[in-house]
């Protein structure tokens, strides 16, 4: 549908975010008007050469503040939130951002008569031991109840040039002599890249996924925490000891990491607790075929895309031969 012959409105709550910014590249590609809802536009900028001129606009939204939200939705047809936080830090707690924060997304998308998707996690459960975790639980919760055809999207460890799980392991194994194998390092994880997520919310908004369906988005591999350690040394060149790390003491780390003022925590007590549990997609989800691969989307493999950015992390960078590792 389109107003005064201009191609739909979609607004983006997050989208000048690692994975905000690529859902944003994907439906300018796809012809929509997108409308970026971030709390700092003078930030996003960088966001309006995706586009042609005038394809792109920034508005100033925060989640905390329904008014805002209901601005940036005005017009819209269909609304995109993939708002979300790794850990918690003065007023943006869980319970706000992810879990107030999309209830009052959904609230405005249905008041304004727009299509919603919602970027939630594999993992999300109302009865997790894990705050965000239940967030995002009581998130999806919401969301369908005040948007019963909302699409709803789980995707796994999300990776890609800008991603904070790879990229922290790398910097890690480039400043010490060791990394953290938490729990042993058994913990299964199905990595998926950004732009494979990015792909599925531009079909939601084609209006070509089912309504009201939580798809689970997992890559084409299934690794263990150990696995994905491994990789980062072998990508970016660099022996490292791997220390197994309980659960208790990884979590008692990074309780005392999240004290420390004004300084992003390596790992917090919250995030342990999520390693506690597989990050797969799940049995019913690939019999039903809620997944990249009912959609009839190959996935891409993590290790064709991690040599493209993690090379800055070699020890001679994009010069480092496949000589001895450092």
């Amino acid at each position: 549908m389109t107003v005064n012959n201009l191609p739909p409105l979609v607004t983006v709550f997050g989208g000048s975010g690692f994975v905000g910014r690529q859902i944003v590249r994907t439906l300018a590609k796809r012809g929509y008007r997108v409308r970026v809802a971030v709390r700092r536009p003078d930030l996003a900028g960088f966001l309006l050469p995706a586009g042609y001129v005038g394809q792109i606009s920034l508005v100033q939204a925060n989640l905390r503040n329904r008014q805002s939200i209901d601005r940036a939705v005005r017009g819209a047809s269909h609304v995109v939130n993939c708002v979300g936080i790794l850990f918690e830090s003065g007023r943006n707690t869980f319970d706000a951002i992810q879990d107030f924060g999309a209830r009052a997304v959904a609230e405005s998308a249905r008041d304004a008569g727009a299509k919603l998707t919602h970027i939630s996690a594999i993992g999300a459960d109302v009865k997790s031991g894990s705050s965000y975790a239940r967030s995002k639980g009581r998130a999806e919760e919401s969301v369908l109840s005040l948007v019963p055809d909302a699409v709803i999207l789980r995707p796994s460890i999300v990776f890609g040039p800008d991603d904070n799980f790879f990229n922290k392991f790398a910097g890690m194994a480039r400043q010490f002599p060791a990394l953290p194998l938490i729990g042993g390092g058994k913990t299964k994880l199905q990595p998926v890249y950004v732009e494979d997520v990015a792909e599925v919310v531009g079909r939601s908004v084609d209006g070509t996924l089912k309504a009201g369906t939580i798809y689970e988005l997992g890559g084409a591999e299934v690794l263990s925490f150990k696995d994905c350690l491994e990789t980062v040394m072998r990508v970016t060149n660099r022996e490292r000891a791997l220390i197994s790390l309980p659960f208790g003491i990884a979590s008692m780390i990074g309780s005392i990491a999240s004290l420390v003022p004004f300084v992003v925590p390596p790992i917090t007590a919250d995030q342990v607790e999520m390693l506690k549990t597989d990050n797969v997609v799940s049995d019913a989800a690939t019999k039903e075929g809620r997944t990249l691969a009912g959609l009839g989307i190959r996935p891409v493999i993590a290790g064709s895309i991690l040599a493209t950015y993690l090379v800055r992390f070699r020890p001679q960078g994009q010069f480092t031969g496949t000589g001895k590792a450092a």
